[in-house]
């Protein structure tokens, strides 16, 4: 199936980088989700969400690349839940207030399905089209942001909530 998600990146015009990257998250979401005990998932959907999720990134490689990529999703008559999974994947989301102030529409993009935080979680996770463990992740996010920043604090407590899901201890 990831060849039909490949062939939609590259006919949006998403460059062989953001292809790779997108191929990288989905092995990324795909083993979180085969740890995952406590919740049920609908693997079709992650990983077709997570094949999609910088779609946006053929328009822009700004912040706007999930309201873009999620406008994409929706011109093409994509599911409305993969829409909402690319629009949700920034970090581990993005709060209204916060929204507003980076100049997205009006709207809270955090995620909220069990599918939308593995998908952000697996993208804080790949940088590039490497996978890096949480604390690099972490590391990597508190230097961009500083370690008092809200969304620091929504990555911890996504890695965390993924983690039970897991029946591990949280990190």
């Amino acid at each position: 199936m990831p060849d039909k998600y490949v062939a939609m990146l590259r006919d949006a015009g998403c460059p062989e980088n953001v292809v790779a990257h997108c191929l990288s998250v989905r092995n990324t979401a795909m083993s979180i989700a085969a740890r995952v005990k406590s919740v049920d998932l609908d693997l079709e959907l992650l990983e077709a969400g997570a094949m999609l999720h910088d779609i946006g990134r053929s328009r822009t490689h700004g912040i706007t690349h999930a309201v873009e990529g999620a406008r994409i999703a929706r011109e093409t008559g994509i599911d409305e839940r993969i829409a909402r999974i690319i629009e949700r994947h920034i970090g581990a989301g993005i709060a209204a207030d916060e929204a507003a102030l980076l100049g997205l529409p009006s709207g809270d993009y955090v995620p909220e399905t069990p599918e939308e935080k593995i998908v952000a979680h697996a993208d804080n996770l790949t940088k590039g089209h490497v996978e890096v463990s949480f604390e690099e992740c972490l590391e990597m996010f508190e230097r961009r942001l500083g370690s008092d920043n809200p969304a620091v604090g929504r990555v911890i407590r996504l890695h965390r909530e993924i983690e039970g899901w897991m029946g591990n201890a949280a990190a």
